[in-house]
């Protein structure tokens, strides 16, 4: 990859009009042919001397009116980065780590969005004081100041209908911000849309255990024993359950979901990277592959797992699991990109997820119930929780489970949504809703919907972006 000229990124500066243009992407590596759609990279700072990265992309279709819709991918720990180049972005990473190609399905076809990496420790982003221990509410509360730095950067797009969305542990991030949002009156909240996320531990932990022995996970005799010692009358409780026989058939149930080498994110793919659950010296290194959503009650034995890794002196490199992530990471650390990107050389090199930020973590919330109410009682925001339905580190199940315990009331019974793919219609999956409220499945993605399911992924943003049916 060549060097570009002082002087064309000169004329490059010289031509750009935009109100804000300090952190203008000028020349993006990796494409054949640059975008037509203005991007900016840079940082936003909150408390603590905590830098936050984020990479803004215009809308292809008309940024001044276009919605203005913020990204969070979960962990906690993992960078949003990888819902950009990987998912949902205008390009996405090519297998040789160096090149992009321009999205068909890209969010930015219709809307401005912006990806944030948080918090600080998360792919770019830093603390000068390198300490990046935080929790729940902090992150709300440092993501909502950063927000309003974009706005005071960029406030062309006050006035913009704005939306958050976000996948995975986004489930907590999402609503936590959305409260906080929705108390600012110069945010023009329209709504906010979670992708198989995590909005209870209990329900996610019971849910798994059905969804493990219907997809043909979990034997009879096993199943038999979990009915005999974790239900009674008909009613099963599998998570935290003081039964020591029902909590022993759990932790037997969650080794054959994720230690066996299955892809929790995805049933029905390989699993590519290694097997969930590991620990592996690669020598100069430790690459720790994330155990996924599991509840804080079966995450203990992991976490001190985790901290004893601590004292071994190597860097610690934390991958999620089934996922390879290696070009994503070549390419961001690529010395070019860095530059074109306007990360500073003291920052910290890319990786997917960091080990930093997911050890220290604190965990607040056990589930995001009164933040749901809270958003549905003011009758003003369009909620969408949508879930791939072979996705084992959120399932469909318990989202579904989740949302009904809301007691919304019921508009329209679940049925299925059709989309054209090609000359074809096909069903997509399922969906239920409610008075500003959808629950809605994607039929054969696992937990990052649109990298697995495109075209259906891009009409479910789409539809829900127009406030059109599904």
């Amino acid at each position: 990859m060549d060097l570009i000229p002082l002087s064309f990124l000169l004329l490059g500066a010289l031509s750009v009009s935009a109100v804000y243009t300090a952190d203008e992407i000028i020349f993006m590596p990796g494409l054949a042919k640059q975008p037509s759609f203005r991007q900016y990279s840079g940082f936003f700072t909150v408390p603590g001397g905590r830098h936050l990265h984020y990479w803004f992309v215009e809308s292809q279709k008309d940024p001044s009116s276009d919605p203005l819709v913020l990204w969070l991918n979960g962990g906690p720990g993992c960078s949003s980065l990888d819902g950009l180049l990987t998912e949902h972005g205008p390009f996405l990473i090519q297998p040789d780590g160096l090149t992009l190609e321009y999205n068909n399905y890209s969010w930015n076809k219709i809307a401005n969005v912006l990806y944030l990496e948080s918090p600080a420790g998360v792919g770019f982003s830093y603390s000068d004081d390198k300490n990046y221990k935080t929790n729940d509410t902090e992150v709300a509360h440092n993501n909502y100041l950063a927000l309003k730095q974009f706005f005071q950067l960029y406030p062309q797009f006050s006035k913009n209908d704005f939306y958050i969305t976000g996948e995975s542990y986004g489930g907590v991030y999402v609503p936590t911000l959305a409260v906080e949002v929705s108390q600012d009156s110069t945010i023009n909240l329209k709504g906010i849309a979670v992708g198989n996320g995590l909005s209870s531990y209990e329900n996610n932990d019971n849910s798994l255990i059905y969804f493990a022995y219907y997809h043909g996970i979990l034997g009879s005799v096993l199943w038999t024993e979990l009915q005999k010692y974790c239900c009674v009358g008909g009613s099963c409780q599998f998570h935290n359950n003081p039964d020591g026989n029902c909590s022993l058939r759990v932790q037997e149930a969650m080794h054959d979901v994720y230690s066996t080498g299955l892809n929790i994110y995805n049933l029905y793919e390989s699993c590519p990277g290694g097997a969930p659950g590991e620990v592996r010296d690669k020598g100069d290194h430790i690459v720790v592959y994330h155990p996924g959503m599991v509840s804080p009650h079966l995450l203990k034995h992991w976490n001190t797992k985790l901290v004893s890794l601590l004292v071994i002196q190597k860097p610690i490199r934390m991958d999620p699991p089934c996922v390879n992530s290696s070009a994503t990471r070549t390419f961001l650390n690529n010395l070019f990109v860095r530059k074109a990107l306007n990360i500073p050389s003291d920052v910290q090199g890319w990786e997917v997820c960091s080990f930093d930020v997911y050890s220290a973590y604190g965990r607040v919330y056990e589930s995001m119930k009164d933040q749901y109410l809270k958003l549905l009682s003011t009758l003003k925001y369009r909620i969408l929780v949508y879930n791939g339905d072979v996705d084992m580190a959120c399932n469909f199940l318990g989202d579904q489970w989740f949302v009904d315990s809301l007691q919304q009331k019921l508009q329209v019974q679940r049925r299925p949504w059709l989309y054209n793919d090609g000359d074809q219609q096909q069903i997509g999956g399922f969906v239920k809703e409610f008075s500003n409220l959808t629950f809605l499945t994607i039929k054969g993605a696992g937990h990052m919907v649109p990298t697995d399911k495109p075209s259906a992924a891009f009409i479910v943003f789409s539809r829900y972006i127009k406030n059109e049916p599904f």
